[in-house]
């Protein structure tokens, strides 16, 4: 009879007290903070950290080190797997815990990005370090003077509605949270909309206007309701809390300074050269006779073909998304500065080239590093910015230049052909297969393709972006206004200003690689008498890459009003646009990546094995070794995320800039007195004349 009793008694006591517990945990404010961590996959950068509070008061705030990652989530996704996360958890009374942890990285892939991560990390830190926001010389953070309120989506999605009524009229103050209008679907369900923040509402759509999201109205893009009108510019906020700024990366202001350094200190060659630049691409001047292996025009292709590639449609993209269509201007103009900074590498690059026994051609930044410097004393600082460039530029040409094409390319060609979709490896031999086919036979090879592709690939992209632009031609007026409000409006003004310049600059600076060096490597295989004139050949490929190709890709989103979409990838948004005037035109705008990328990778690894023979040596078997590993890489790029090893790779492209404009600036003098006399020869007639192109 007592242990019936018994048992009761010490169940209800258990109960007591772990109650209790609780209630002391509560009372006393403590919280325990467990974190469950998840790796679902042999992926690299999918890592899942789901927080579970015990104690405090709620709600709780969750202040992740995941930027991406809302205040109000408990759960962060997408981490690296093998890297330090944290999360700060605060309870309504203000008390806060934080923690750290790692999700374990358990693939060979996740240990190899996690440990290239720090690298990355590190080398962003150089390239995108701002000066003048460490000197204090402006406000680096982003402002926003009103905050939108928008069609809450998620309620309406699939359905016909239309605005019912206001509750609060144009010029009243709301406060965040406040009802403001009521939305009322074709069900009869009345849903109703809120304000984002306290200010001044300023109604954007009328009483009774009727809205479509099943088909035959506006996509699933944010629907603007109203606009609220700050007091003050606020700052504006990652979903995390942290304070969005826009700096100005210090490799942006390398290369653009150099681009306006070399356009005064060689009088605008870049205007003043343009149609002579025609001439010689059009073969006016090709004299059969003189050394080299390549026409003009072939080293424009070929060093174009490296260039207009998929940051031509998805950066630009990203960078119209980011900067709004104000960045489009300052883009052209950073194009316009560029031809320059081209023209003075390629110079060089032909000038201080390596003629072989054989006809094979060494040239490119390592020869005119190294022997320009070595011709003005300088020879141990030339010996090591050559050597520089070379590591740079093998690193750059398997990373920027090869997988990262290869896997971009395999994500959009799967996307419009599905049954590709879990296949890159294969797609990745196909790939690998035809770039080896082109890149075995050497340079001449890869000139006569890029020659003929270059000019297709550009003339299909430039008529799709055409049509795009015709079919929304009423929008010109608007889109012109918009490029130049966002480009010098004082509202930009106040914050945003930087950020639109930055942007412009950035795309076109990482878009023409000019002053990267790249292209002198293609030139110097030109045939030519006169370095000189390969400077002004190339002034045709930052026009071609970024004033145009670049600039027809902005137009497209700002005619179709894709640049204020949010939740779309670069490509995706590009896609979008295109597919918004015909169905299949998607189709066509992957084709044209398609050639982008191959184009690119053909010419990259001409540049990756000079930079490969200039380290190992001239001999034909060490050409071939580098040949075959490329392909390698190609297969790689295609069947596997690469992660911080595609980033790592790509930086390497904008760190060649450093040791080579160093080296432009040295010898910009030796530059500027070849140019004079060479514009002395054309003046007077001493040039030789292609007899296609002489007056009978």
């Amino acid at each position: 009879m007592l242990k019936t009793r018994l048992f009761p008694t010490l169940l209800l006591l258990l109960i007591t007290s772990i109650t209790n517990a609780k209630d002391r945990v509560g009372l006393d404010g403590k919280m325990t903070v467990d974190i469950e961590l998840i790796n679902p996959s042999k992926e690299i950068n999918n890592g899942i950290a789901e927080v579970h509070v015990i104690g405090g008061k709620a709600p709780y705030k969750y202040k992740w080190s995941n930027p991406k990652t809302a205040l109000d989530q408990n759960r962060a996704i997408g981490l690296i797997e093998g890297m330090e996360h944290s999360v700060s958890v605060t309870d309504a009374d203000g008390n806060t815990v934080s923690k750290r942890f790692k999700i374990r990285a358990e693939s060979i892939i996740e240990i190899f990005n996690s440990n290239v991560q720090p690298a990355v990390d590190y080398l962003g830190a150089i390239l995108f370090w701002d000066p003048f926001a460490a000197l204090g010389v402006y406000d680096p953070v982003v402002y926003s003077d009103q905050s939108t309120i928008v069609v809450p989506l998620e309620d309406v999605m699939d359905q016909n509605y239309k605005l019912g009524s206001w509750f609060v009229s144009t010029g009243q103050k709301v406060e965040k949270g406040q009802k403001v209008a009521l939305l009322i679907s074709d069900n009869a369900k009345e849903i109703s909309v809120y304000a984002t923040a306290d200010g001044i509402l300023k109604q954007v759509v009328k009483e009774g206007a009727l809205f479509s999201q099943s088909g035959n109205g506006p996509s699933s893009s944010d629907i603007n309701l109203a606009e609220i009108q700050y007091e003050y510019p606020r700052p504006l906020l990652y979903p995390n809390g942290d304070i969005r700024t826009s700096t100005i990366p210090f490799i942006v202001i390398w290369l653009i300074l150099g681009s306006i350094f070399f356009t005064f200190r060689l009088k605008f060659v870049n205007i003043r050269g343009f149609l002579h630049s025609i001439d010689l691409a059009r073969g006016k001047y090709d004299d059969p006779t003189a050394p080299g292996t390549i026409t003009h025009f072939q080293a424009m292709a070929t060093a174009t073909s490296a260039t207009v590639g998929l940051g031509n449609i998805a950066g630009v993209a990203v960078a119209i998304s980011l900067g709004g269509a104000g960045a489009t201007f300052w883009m052209f103009t950073a194009g316009f500065f560029a031809m320059s900074l081209k023209f003075a590498e390629c110079t060089l690059g032909v000038k201080y080239r390596f003629i072989d026994e054989e006809g094979r051609i060494f040239g490119g930044p390592m020869n005119y590093l190294r022997y320009g410097l070595e011709k003005r004393n300088l020879k141990k600082l030339g010996k090591f910015l050559a050597a520089l460039f070379a590591i740079l530029g093998i690193g750059a040409s398997f990373g920027g230049g090869n997988m990262l094409q290869s896997n971009q390319a395999f994500k959009i060609v799967s996307e419009q052909l599905p049954f590709l979709q879990g296949q890159g490896f294969w797609f990745g031999v196909v790939f690998a297969i035809l770039v080896g086919a082109v890149i075995i036979g050497g340079i001449k090879s890869i000139a006569k393709v890029t020659e003929k592709v270059v000019p297709f690939m550009a003339i299909l992209y430039v008529l799709g972006c055409l049509v795009v632009i015709g079919t929304h031609i009423e929008n010109i007026g608007w889109a012109f206004r918009a490029i130049i409000d966002g480009a010098f409006s004082a509202a930009a003004l106040k914050g945003g200003f930087i950020g639109v310049l930055i942007i412009g600059l950035q795309r076109a600076a990482f878009s023409s690689e000019a002053g990267v060096g790249s292209a002198a490597i293609a030139h110097s295989a030109s045939k030519t008498n006169h370095p000189i004139a390969d400077g002004f050949t190339s002034l045709v490929e930052p026009f071609i890459d970024t004033m145009l190709v670049c600039s027809m890709t902005a137009l497209v989103l700002i005619f179709t009003g894709m640049n204020n979409v949010d939740g779309l990838g670069g490509v995706e948004l590009t896609s979008e646009a295109f597919g918004s005037v015909v169905s299949w035109f998607p189709k066509v705008l992957a084709v044209a990546v398609l050639l982008f990328a191959f184009s690119t990778m053909v010419s990259w690894s001409y540049y990756g094995m000079r930079s490969w023979t200039y380290l190992f040596g001239r001999s034909k078997k060490l050409e071939m070794v580098y040949k075959l590993l490329y392909c390698l890489f190609v297969v790689l790029g295609a069947s596997v995320s690469l992660g911080a090893v595609l980033s790592f790779a790509d930086m390497m492209i904008l760190a060649m800039s450093f040791p080579n404009i160093i080296g432009l600036y040295i010898l910009s003098p030796e530059i500027n007195a070849d140019m004079k006399v060479y514009w002395k020869k054309l003046k007077q007639g001493e040039l030789y004349i292609n007899p296609k192109f002489r007056k009978s």
